[in-house]
């Protein structure tokens, strides 16, 4: 017999920052995948100004789950009101709200509240989901407070980009061959070595080795969410370059007419503390995001090129037959 356990929350943190800047934080969901470990991807359906719906992949216990949101903004009160329209997991009711109070200039608080209702096969399930849904409420709290924190340097440390490729051909062969990521080393230059699991059907986990440009080997972890019919692939690195402290994107193939554009996007987040111990005793954030541009996407290119390649070869095969 199913137990269910209903449970409200709320906390509160102070932070050094503007209350426009935490609301600002707080109302672009869109921007959560870079500042919040748990998020994956944020992607809005509508929006009228004031009623917004987003749909959202993220960590549920340790599980990739998808999850559909309707929220209410109100801006002048900075107040925004959230409710699961969808849950992708055992949390069957859910909803609550965040609010930003101006205590002095240069400091606010953001009160996170949420009443949760989850269904598990025993009471001691209950209390743990329960319980990891407290602790994804409040390190929410605690990663918003520190990107407000440091929303002077956000100009500095963010930075997103694209690369693409034109291909002359059908998109499937194009996106099975980004799909196959265990079968890159040997055909992607710079990957050398490939470990997939894919436990749900569309959700990879990975760790690849790669070569960064002055031929050092460094190591990323990712989860990718992966859409055929839609020709596109999430992902977000759990283990990013060590430039890094967040790493999210997609790669998508776009058709039309005469062929399909194939575009990879990255958005990434500096880790300051890290420039000088990666690139030198004199090296400054203007240097660290040059290095970062190029060094990614010189990796794209190089992952877009043999994908092109495949795409050809794929259609020489057709042709023959």
């Amino acid at each position: 017999m199913s137990v269910e356990r209903a449970h409200r929350m709320s906390h509160a943190v102070d932070a050094a920052a503007p209350a426009a800047v935490l609301y600002a934080l707080v109302a672009d969901t869109t921007q959560w995948p870079l500042f919040l470990p748990d998020s994956i991807h944020v992607e809005r359906l509508d929006f009228d100004g004031t009623t917004d719906r987003h749909y959202q992949w993220a960590f549920v216990d340790g599980t990739p789950q998808p999850s559909l949101w309707r929220r209410t903004l109100d801006a002048r009160r900075r107040r925004v009101e959230f409710r699961e329209e969808r849950s992708g997991g055992p949390v069957t009711t859910t909803g609550g709200s965040w609010s930003v109070e101006e205590l002095a200039p240069g400091w606010s608080r953001l009160t996170w509240q949420q009443d949760v209702i989850v269904t598990a096969e025993r009471a001691a399930d209950a209390e743990r989901l329960l319980a990891s849904a407290r602790a994804a409420g409040c390190t929410a709290l605690n990663r918003l407070r520190t990107a407000a924190e440091g929303w002077r340097r956000l100009d500095a440390t963010a930075l997103s980009f694209e690369e693409s490729v034109r291909v002359q051909g059908p998109a499937e062969p194009v996106y099975e061959f980004l799909y196959g990521v265990g079968s890159w080393p040997g055909r992607v230059p710079h990957v050398v070595r490939a470990e997939v699991t894919e436990d749900s059907p569309g959700v990879q986990r990975t760790t690849l080795v790669n070569l960064a440009g002055d031929g050092t080997a460094y190591t990323t972890e990712s989860v990718r969410v992966c859409f055929p019919a839609a020709g596109r692939i999430l992902f977000k690195q759990l283990r990013p370059h060590a430039l890094l402290s967040a790493h999210t994107g997609e790669w998508s193939v776009e058709p039309d007419a005469t062929g399909v554009t194939v575009v990879a996007r990255h958005d990434v987040l500096l880790d300051e503390g890290a420039v000088e111990r990666v690139l030198g005793p004199d090296a400054d954030l203007a240097r660290a995001r040059r290095y970062v541009r190029e060094e990614l996407g010189a990796e794209s290119r190089a992952t877009l090129g043999p994908a092109q390649q495949h795409a050809r070869e794929s259609v020489r095969s057709l042709r023959s037959v």
